[in-house]
């Protein structure tokens, strides 16, 4: 994901990204001319910023991102930051770069620490730590101060990975150095309505309790949900009564002392910065109604922004990081390329999707499809085309040789152990192309032998042929030996399609160019599961092309023999 940008004429950096489009980009008043006619998401959303500034001027506008580390970031926090980042690049262009902007993740660390989550080491210790401040928890990974620590650095590594443009914001920190002094005081200046937006909202066992302020026990170091026996606007203090000792306790609602609720804390944080821009899950449509009402009620201006839909795992349920279910980070990063993370995040977010590991080859290939029909687009289509805002505005020259799907196929038809085994099916199928002037290509080979290993082998099962498929399978094998070793995947394809022109395989509503029956997809998805063991793979005539036709022949024999 590339982020910020020196407009109009510096690149935007991105670690691995590779030549950059030598296209020189319209000029600034033109660009924007185009953006404000698009209709791609970031620019709708950064539309609304615009309309907010024309209603009420700044010379900064603020964008923040907001992060639980209560568990390991996960593919859903950065699907925040890259999605804030799109529409933060979007405002530039519409604003043609003359109103500076900035962007903060911010980190709830100075909440308490509800549950252990389940994919941490050291849980009995954490046990002994429920309740505090995650800025208080040891580290059960035991390489930072404290857990909030160890999980804060970890968004901070992979954020800088893509070398987003933010700036690392902590509750603890802006809690305790007095950043949020005035708003805590102004907040408990105006508690009553802040409590006339809030208990409405609540069951009413919780109504007759609560409180915005959350005390921190100065005895235990622990965040307090108990009753509020007074509140002291004039002295900026509450009390409560000790759970075990019984005694009245007073603090100040500033220096650190307390804590807010988490829906007043996030209205308090917009109020006190000034938060433009910021969005939200669609679970927390609600919280940000209220939120801004009590923003509102603050003096401030709630945020713009939308409720984008949530990632479910591979069972539909809702990715969570105390759970660990779905994809992590570095499993993603370990599978594919940084620009198809930046491609799922960038697709429908207003619609719920599956993030689990079938996802990415598709993402890989159609990133690589939207790059190369880039250049092919006049000005307006390629402003809605994804790889333009994965790129802020720059995307590099499609050099892409194969397709990731074409290598998964060769790493299962061979059972590559190796990169240098791919690297010889491609030599041979493109000559010239070599690991050393195709880095991106090298890496993808990588990928795909890790996603193999990883996805395909352990599930991997060959189908037995019926008697008219091994008739065809036969057929087929005995047309590909007599081809010629130059041939080209197209005239294997073709090839390939002849000989599927035959029952079951005929499809009468597809026709082919000579007016005869197609060939259905079922006689090529019948060459994938019987000659492969997997469900579907890439243009056979490509995959014959460079896994080469007497290997092609072998595998055919193989599958036959299995099967006889």
């Amino acid at each position: 994901m590339i982020n910020h940008f020196a407009f109009w004429r510096e690149t935007a950096s991105f670690r691995g990204l590779g030549e950059m489009s030598v296209t020189e980009p319209a000029n600034p008043s033109d660009l924007r001319a185009l953006a404000e006619q698009s209709s791609a998401w970031p620019f709708e959303q950064a539309k609304a910023i615009v309309a907010r500034l024309k209603k009420k001027p700044k010379d900064e506008v603020l964008f923040e991102t907001g992060y639980g580390p209560s568990g390991l970031p996960h593919i859903g926090t950065f699907g925040e930051v890259a999605r804030t980042t799109m529409v933060r690049h979007a405002f530039r262009v519409l604003t043609e770069d003359k109103i500076k902007t900035r962007l903060i993740a911010f980190s709830d660390d100075m909440d308490g620490l509800r549950k252990v989550p389940d994919n941490v080491p050291n849980k009995e210790m954490l046990t002994e730590h429920l309740g505090k401040p995650l800025t208080r928890v040891p580290d059960p990974f035991g390489t930072h101060e404290s857990f909030g620590a160890h999980n804060n650095a970890r968004l901070r590594a992979f954020l800088d990975t893509f070398s987003f443009d933010y700036e690392f914001a902590s509750s603890t920190d802006y809690y305790t150095s007095g950043r949020f002094d005035a708003t805590l005081l102004l907040m408990l200046e105006r508690i009553e309505k802040v409590m006339a937006i809030m208990l409405p909202s609540l069951r009413e066992e919780r109504a007759a309790t609560y409180s915005p302020f959350l005390p921190i026990d100065p005895r235990t170091g622990e965040v307090l949900y108990v009753p509020i026996v007074a509140h002291d606007a004039k002295s900026g203090t509450i009390s409560y009564d000790d759970p075990q000792t019984k005694e009245r306790v007073t603090l100040p609602v500033t220096g650190g002392h307390c804590k807010l609720q988490w829906k007043p804390d996030w209205a308090m944080r917009w109020a006190a910065l000034g938060v433009d821009y910021e969005m939200a899950g669609k679970d927390l449509i609600d919280s940000v109604k209220l939120s801004g009402k009590i923003c509102a009620a603050l003096g401030g201006t709630p945020p713009e922004g939308f409720n984008y839909e949530l990632f479910l795992d591979e069972k539909g349920q809702k990715i969570s990081k105390s759970k660990g279910n779905g994809l992590t980070i570095d499993e993603w990063l370990r599978y594919a390329s940084p620009e198809s993370l930046s491609l799922f995040m960038y697709r429908e977010p207003k619609s719920a999707k599956r993030l689990y590991f079938d996802v990415i080859p598709r993402n890989v290939d159609d990133y690589q499809q939207f790059l190369e029909g880039f250049p092919r687009q006049d000005g307006r289509q390629q402003l809605g085309n994804p790889v333009w805002h994965i790129h802020a505005g720059h995307p590099p020259k499609a050099d892409m040789p194969v397709t990731f799907q074409l290598l998964l196929t060769l790493v299962s038809s061979s059972n590559a152990e190796n990169a240098s085994t791919l690297w010889g099916f491609i030599g041979r199928y493109r000559p010239g192309v070599t690991p050393q002037i195709h880095p991106k290509l090298d890496a993808m080979v990588g990928y795909a032998i890790n996603y193999y290993r990883d996805f395909v082998a352990p599930t991997k099962k060959f189908r037995e042929p019926s008697e008219s498929e091994r008739a065809a399978l036969l057929d087929l094998r005995d047309a590909l030996s007599n081809m010629g070793e130059g041939s080209s995947a197209e005239d294997i394809q073709n090839v390939v399609y002849e000989i599927g022109r035959r029952e079951p395989f005929l499809d009468a509503v597809k026709k082919g160019k000579d007016g005869r029956p197609g060939v259905s997809l079922e006689w090529f998805n019948m060459l994938y599961q019987v000659l492969l063991g997997q469900e579907k793979g890439p243009r056979f005539g490509s995959f014959v092309a460079v896994y080469g036709l007497p290997n092609a022949v072998a595998m055919i024999d193989g599958a036959l023999a299995r099967s006889a």
